[in-house]
């Protein structure tokens, strides 16, 4: 790969660490790494502060999962290698999310970076996908099964629409580490114990 391509890459990485949820909350007081969940992201966030934060830090994390796949794409444009770049840049995006550099390598699930990837790449892909969010956390009151749901979606989505498929493998990537940092609420859903927000709302 040129330069360029390699910068790309390791930018997309450094943006993708940048822990939003981590810095909206410090205004408050309350390191939401040592509560609840103890997750940077965005679902931790509205449990400890509140909708309203939770909205903006999964903006923010949405943002950064959309604007390093713009601005490659913008640099490349139809060069040489173009899509393994953007494949690349969006699979550091990613893994900068869940393992920052900042916070030594302990971030995030990937979730909202890994949407705002699929809403430059693949829109349609994203919009079912978050419908499908959506029935199963209104169905169960589980976030982490909406999510892993959703991920999980996303490759048979880009087939059936007939995506390229260096995007189906780029999702099928990003969902096996969402997956994968998802283990723990796996064994609560197994369980039996994993947190509810239908039981928030009734309590």
């Amino acid at each position: 790969m040129s330069l360029t391509a390699v910068f790309l890459v390791i930018a997309s990485y450094l943006v993708g660490a940048v822990p939003f949820g981590l810095l909206l909350s410090r205004s408050s007081g309350i390191d939401i790494r040592t509560q609840g969940s103890g997750n940077i992201g965005a679902t931790n966030v509205a449990r400890l502060l509140g909708k309203k934060m939770g909205i903006l830090t999964l903006l923010f994390d949405v943002g950064k999962g959309f604007f390093p796949m713009f601005v490659t794409a913008l640099i490349v444009g139809n060069g040489p290698g173009r899509n393994l770049i953007i494949a690349l840049s969006g699979a550091a995006t990613v893994v900068g999310h869940m393992y920052p550099v900042y916070l030594g390598f302990k971030g995030g699930k990937g979730v909202a970076t890994g949407l705002g990837i699929f809403l430059y790449l693949a829109p349609l892909s994203v919009l079912f996908s978050l419908l499908l969010f959506i029935a199963a956390v209104a169905l169960s009151g589980f976030v982490s099964l909406g999510s892993l749901l959703a991920s999980a979606a996303i490759p048979l989505w880009l087939f059936l629409l007939g995506e390229a498929s260096w995007k189906i493998l780029l999702s099928s990537f990003i969902g096996i580490l969402i997956w994968f940092k998802h283990i723990p609420n796996i064994k609560r859903l197994l369980a039996g114990t994993e947190k509810s927000w239908k039981k928030k709302e009734k309590s």
